[in-house]
């Protein structure tokens, strides 16, 4: 070898290392904005009902069980079997709790730190699909700053770890085209998956082999993909198995058939919808990225023989159409089309970046950031001068959203592309703002507040014992905070209890109590309106 030659080829290793030193700060660099925007004020609001009450509560009896119990295997809410989903989210919130003790920012912490690894892990899936580290970066940045991703993720839910599983699995199934053994990673994806959700996991693995079957169909075939499907699925089937061992019918009846099945074909719970639902849901809560979700889908139907095309459109689409025929609606359902939604934002903001100087923007970039920044100027000025309790923390989120949407339209308007950058960061500092104030968790305003009624149920009853309320609905984060049972009943079915029961324990509004009629009642204390009432001693 010349000395001409050995100097090219030192050169070319050291651009390479460089190149590989980049794309690890790129990886760190979007961790830790994730983990911070995921991650800030994580405890400072209670749980909310449904799922964030239900999930701490298992969890919680995971970590109280004796030893020996096998509750992780087979866990429990409010002492009866649990089995709605596989508990592998209950585990790590309970062992959460284990080290930092039970609090709302252990029941968060590891759903939100999930999440937050799915942004870099979208940011390779980027890499894989294109040539260039920009529409990979645009697409893991668009990610980050989407609502309701940002917000479910931080919640004490499945569907944080769902996103988690997922990007590494498609990660890996797009490495492996390049390398057979990343299909055993992807297998071990798919079984995280059917871990946390159950039979969702055979949704989310059929677009990732509806993709290979259009992308790499040889990939069908390997050994390493059915061997790392194998792998995965090992785990899904024993827990599986021990069920149906344990529970047998019951199981099959509840766990397989109710909670799980039932859900495609009718509304559970009255959790139903029209098909648009989602689509209402994305046009609801998408922006400012949804101006830019049309012309990418639009963008990728053009170049749909390439890779990056394939996967959005076969993420996108069938994932769509799958939960929109559903007959279970819930909004939250909803957050695995975000990656690939973002893949189409990114796709379209790089094409942007790449466009020739002569190359005009489309007209209504300009009026709907307007627009948009105009709405949130009203906003932040009613909150902070008009609203009937004045909340500046409010009006503070909205004059950011407002100053980020208007400078971006300016820039739009004189053909600045600084206008992408202007958007990713001001979208992720309103986001921060949003997430340190006592609203993003919007759910509990609906409700009276959980906690001061929790604490009077916690220190007026005894352990174990039941309360039954005259709130027409279930709260299980009311049962959380009083590690008490408290059932809903009618006003008649507790003036009937008041009758026959020795000494029942009534947790009751105040129209409720004065209507009812109670007598000798000893009233043991109240809070926000509600009253925690039992018999006298002699009555």
């Amino acid at each position: 070898m010349d000395r001409q030659t050995f100097a090219w080829g030192r050169s070319k290793n050291k651009i390479i290392g460089a190149n590989r030193w980049v794309e690890w700060l790129w990886v760190l660099g979007l961790l830790l904005a994730a983990i911070v925007l995921f991650g800030i004020n994580l405890g400072g609001l209670p749980l909310r009902d449904w799922d964030e009450g239900t999930v701490a509560q298992v969890a919680r009896e995971i970590l109280q069980a004796p030893a020996g119990s096998w509750r992780w295997l087979y866990p429990t809410l409010s002492g009866t079997e649990y089995l709605n989903k596989p508990p592998l989210v209950h585990l790590l919130i309970a062992g959460a709790y284990k080290v930092g003790g039970v609090n709302e920012w252990t029941s968060r912490l590891p759903g939100a730190m999930l999440t937050a690894f799915s942004v870099p892990l979208l940011y390779g899936i980027g890499r894989e699909l294109f040539r260039q580290r920009i529409p990979a970066l645009f697409s893991a940045l668009t990610y980050l700053t989407l609502v309701p991703v940002v917000r479910h993720g931080r919640l004490a839910m499945l569907d944080g770890a769902v996103l988690c599983f997922l990007m590494f699995m498609m990660w890996c199934v797009l490495r492996s085209r390049r390398d057979l053994r990343y299909a055993l990673g992807a297998g071990v994806g798919f079984g995280l998956i059917c871990l946390t959700k159950g039979i969702m996991g055979l949704l989310l693995g059929a677009i990732a082999l509806i993709f290979l079957a259009w992308d790499t169909p040889r990939l069908l075939t390997s050994p390493y993909l059915w061997g790392g499907l194998l792998l995965g699925s090992a785990p899904v089937a024993a827990w599986y198995a021990a069920q149906l061992w344990r529970y047998q019918q019951m199981f099959i009846s509840i766990g397989i058939f109710n909670q799980s099945l039932q859900r495609i074909w009718i509304p559970v719970e009255n959790h139903a919808g029209p098909p648009w639902y989602y689509l209402l849901e994305i046009l609801k809560y998408a922006w400012p990225w949804l101006l830019f979700f049309p012309q990418g889908v639009r963008l990728a139907w053009e170049n749909r023989t390439s890779s990056w095309a394939k996967l959005a459109l076969v993420w996108g689409g069938v994932y769509l159409v799958a939960i929109s025929v559903m007959g279970t609606k819930l909004p939250w359902y909803v957050l695995p089309i975000y990656p690939a939604l973002a893949l189409f934002g990114g796709a379209k903001l790089a094409e942007v970046w790449y466009w020739p100087s002569s190359e005009s923007y489309p007209r209504f970039w300009t009026p709907c950031l307007t627009v948009m920044g105009l709405v949130a100027i009203v906003g932040s000025i009613y909150f902070a001068v008009f609203a009937p309790k004045l909340d500046w923390h409010l009006s503070l989120v909205l004059a950011s959203a407002a100053m980020t949407l208007l400078v971006a339209a300016f820039l739009v308007s004189r053909r600045n592309l600084q206008f992408i950058a202007i958007l990713f960061w001001g979208t992720y500092v309103t986001l921060t703002i949003f997430m340190t104030s006592s609203h993003w968790v919007w759910e509990l305003a609906e409700q009276y507040p959980v906690k001061p009624v929790a604490a009077i149920v916690k220190r007026g009853t005894p352990i174990g014992e039941k309360i039954y309320t005259s709130f027409p609905d279930e709260r299980p984060s009311l049962n959380f905070y009083s590690d008490r049972q408290v059932i809903p009943n009618t006003p008649e079915q507790l003036k009937q209890l008041w009758k026959t029961a020795p000494s029942p324990y009534l947790l009751v509004d105040q129209p409720t109590f004065d209507k009812l009629k109670f007598q000798g009642v000893k009233s043991i204390n109240k809070a926000e309106g509600w009253l925690l009432i039992t018999k006298k001693p002699n009555d």
